[in-house]
């Protein structure tokens, strides 16, 4: 593999994950996306008390993320190898916190309402 292409890491996650759930992962990331855009529209803005709640959250998001990986791959924490196993967990992780306190936003937004002007 002398270069990267999205072709590519579609094949590998299709590959990783089996396509339907990789493509269910995909659909459930675009529906997070396009609600959390929507909650921006409606509420003009990010309401600091729930950006603040999202980010306590993200810890909970890391771990979650790791786990699911762990698991769908059949993996522990003794196979980790190298660098590069280390690298790919911490992206895990980053992208698993910042996708759950995205989620937790949203969900407090739709839950709470529209906030209220101070």
């Amino acid at each position: 593999m002398e270069e990267f292409s999205v072709g590519t890491f579609i094949a590998v996650f299709e590959e990783m994950f089996g396509t339907w759930l990789f493509w269910l992962m995909v659909l459930v990331a675009a529906a997070i996306t396009v609600a959390y855009l929507y909650v921006l529209i409606r509420d003009h803005g990010m309401g600091m008390r729930r950006f603040l709640l999202a980010q306590l959250s993200m810890p909970v998001g890391a771990v979650a993320a790791v786990a699911f990986v762990m698991w769908i791959t059949n993996s522990g924490m003794s196979d980790i190898g190298g660098p590069i196993d280390w690298i790919v967990l911490l992206g895990v992780a980053v992208l698993g916190a910042g996708g759950f306190s995205i989620l937790v936003y949203v969900l407090q937004s739709l839950i709470r309402g529209r906030q209220q002007e101070s």
